[in-house]
């Protein structure tokens, strides 16, 4: 084994190692309520909202679960400044992860894949907005995930930064929508909050699915 060799592998058992010390930490360290997330955010006053958009920024590094942050957004500021507040964290956030990936992942990202996977790098290449649009649009896959592999596939970062912004917009507001409705204590709206959340929810991954079938059919 030569020296470079080593080196590289040696970089990414250290990469390795702090994810899992950062998952550790998501996990039992940061577990906190949503509630006592949201007292804590709005104790920094006037500088609530500067707050929470830079823990938000910064949530990806730390792997906190962006559902508890959003619903604390939602419980602090409201439906529609927390979907605001949100937004602009989310990115910010994912735009942190993505060069963050591209940086520490170079070695990947200059690498041309081969078979199934050198197609779908291939097709995020020609289409990546399209694929990171498609990918915001569904809350149930993983919000990092999305950025770490967007990067690897070398995705333009203005059209990664772009579809993130606008297909992060419905799930955002099912989840600050959902908390918010527990400051009102209305029955009425709570209800309408997970009206609206299984909507947002559901009905991407529907769209996901007939989408898939018919890429199936065409082949």
């Amino acid at each position: 084994m030569n020296k470079s060799k080593g080196l590289q592998i040696a970089k990414w058992v250290a990469i390795a190692a702090l994810i899992g010390i950062a998952i550790w930490l998501s996990r039992s360290v940061f577990q906190v309520d949503a509630n006592d997330l949201r007292n804590w955010i709005l104790s920094f006053g006037i500088w609530s909202p500067v707050f929470y958009i830079l823990i938000y920024t910064v949530r990806p590094l730390i792997f906190f679960p962006a559902s508890v942050l959003s619903i604390a957004g939602g419980l602090a500021f409201g439906a529609w400044l927390g979907t605001l507040y949100t937004i602009i964290g989310a990115t910010l956030g994912a735009m942190l992860s993505f060069y963050v990936a591209k940086t520490l992942g170079k070695s990947f990202v200059r690498k041309s894949w081969t078979g199934n996977v050198g197609k779908i790098q291939s097709q995020m290449e020609q289409n990546g907005f399209f694929y990171v649009l498609l990918f915001r649009f569904i809350p149930v896959i993983n919000f990092d995930l999305i950025s770490y592999v967007a990067a690897f596939a070398k995705v333009r970062f203005t059209s990664f930064a772009l579809a993130t912004f606008i297909g992060i917009i419905p799930g955002t507001f099912a989840y600050n929508f959902l908390g918010s409705s527990f400051v009102s204590g209305n029955p009425k709206i709570i209800i309408l909050a997970v009206v609206v959340f299984v909507i947002l929810t559901v009905v991407p991954i529907a769209l996901r699915n007939r989408w898939n079938k018919k890429q199936t059919l065409n082949k």
